[in-house]
């Protein structure tokens, strides 16, 4: 229970606020901490070191934690990562030579017949492109993610203010309304996630309403005939839409 208790306050405060996705709240809250920790204190744990080492960072955590400023620690890491990566691209190096050469041997018409696919390569080539997916700073934010989307549910079930509450938000993201609905029938069952469901869509319906309203008027305030109509809640619109599609992109 004490865990539980350390995960609801944040979600409390986060439907508390005036946002068009409380997760997304929690969600930078979560990575900024995580974005400090890898570039404070885990740089000298070796057990995180070696989990850093095989995994690395996507580019957008690399860049964050490039922006931030320090530099030892990131190139540290950065270091000891690039060394493992060249110790399989080494081994990925032979794979393809083998496999080029196994190609090269072929009859013209064998490769004719078969394609121009060549398994080895491509398979090694697939693996090389997905690199930039890797990234343990995502699985610990997803993780805490999860986290938080449970007590979210547990809440609903078990606090009727947080059920008014959330009836009241602004939504969520699209990526966080689906990431909730898609755990829901985890946690909740019959009538409960009927009227979960229900009241979720019904919140995130009216609000995707509410906001292509006030994008809209954004846009008619670019006719010299609305010079002199207020702007209402429309001049932040742009960046609360994309937000809104995509999962917080733009720093609130």
């Amino acid at each position: 229970m004490a865990k539980l208790h350390i995960d609801t306050a944040p979600v409390w405060e986060a439907f508390r606020q005036d946002s068009e996705c409380p997760l997304c709240l929690l969600h930078a809250k979560v990575e900024a901490a995580n974005v400090d920790y890898f570039l404070g204190e885990s740089v000298m744990e070796p057990d995180q070191r070696i989990e850093v080492n095989q995994k690395g960072f996507c580019g957008r955590h690399f860049k964050q934690m490039y922006e931030i400023g320090n530099r030892l620690g990131l190139a540290l890491m950065t270091h000891t990562h690039m060394k493992e990566t060249m110790r399989s691209l080494r081994e990925d190096a032979q794979k393809l030579r083998d496999a080029a050469a196994a190609e090269a041997s072929k009859p013209a018409i064998s490769r004719w017949v078969g394609g121009r696919k060549n398994g080895g390569i491509q398979e090694i080539a697939d693996t090389l492109s997905s690199l930039d997916a890797r990234c343990v700073l995502c699985e610990r934010v997803r993780e805490s993610m999860r986290r938080y989307v449970y007590t979210l549910l547990y809440l609903y079930k078990r606090e009727p203010e947080f059920a008014e509450l959330l009836a009241h938000s602004k939504g969520m993201c699209l990526k966080h309304f689906g990431e909730t609905l898609k755990m829901a029938p985890e946690h909740l069952s019959g009538s409960a996630l009927k009227q979960f469901v229900d009241r979720l869509t019904e919140v995130e319906l009216a609000n995707f309403d509410r906001l292509e309203g006030e994008i809209d008027w954004f846009t008619r305030k670019f006719d010299y005939r609305n010079d002199d109509k207020p702007w209402g809640n429309s001049r932040d619109a742009v960046k609360r839409s994309i937000n809104k599609l995509r999962t917080h992109v733009i720093d609130e």
